[in-house]
């Protein structure tokens, strides 16, 4: 298993452990335009769930492994937070900005790994 592959599903795992909706796994490796090797997508249910999912992650992760992201995008509004690992993005949003912005249709050819059922 890759230092990516073990990145994520250690990034999922966190989210998962917070109660994090619908977390998924996309493996873009196979995808010639793909901006990183696998996304993380998540939902919170409120701003403060969100950036409590994005603590989680970093803590996790710098425990785990010693890797800080390389930039966190949107942390103050807590609506989609991006965290940049260079070969894993996590994305973490609000229900509704995910359901808006369907990432996982836009990147509907890459590999999809659910981490839990989703939930309603």
């Amino acid at each position: 298993m890759t230092e990516s592959e073990i990145l994520a599903k250690l990034a999922a795992q966190a989210l998962d452990e917070k109660k994090a909706i619908d977390v998924q796994i996309l493996d873009m490796r196979g995808l010639q335009s793909a901006p990183a090797a696998f996304f993380v997508i998540a939902s919170g249910n409120v701003p403060s769930h969100v950036s409590a999912l994005c603590d989680h992650v970093h803590e996790t992760v710098k425990k785990a492994m010693g890797l800080n992201p390389s930039k966190v995008e949107g942390y103050n509004n807590a609506e989609w937070i991006l965290m940049d690992y260079f070969d894993v993005v996590v994305h973490i949003f609000l229900q509704e900005k995910r359901t808006f912005y369907k990432l996982e249709q836009l990147w509907e050819d890459a590999g999809h790994a659910a981490i839990k059922e989703k939930q309603d």
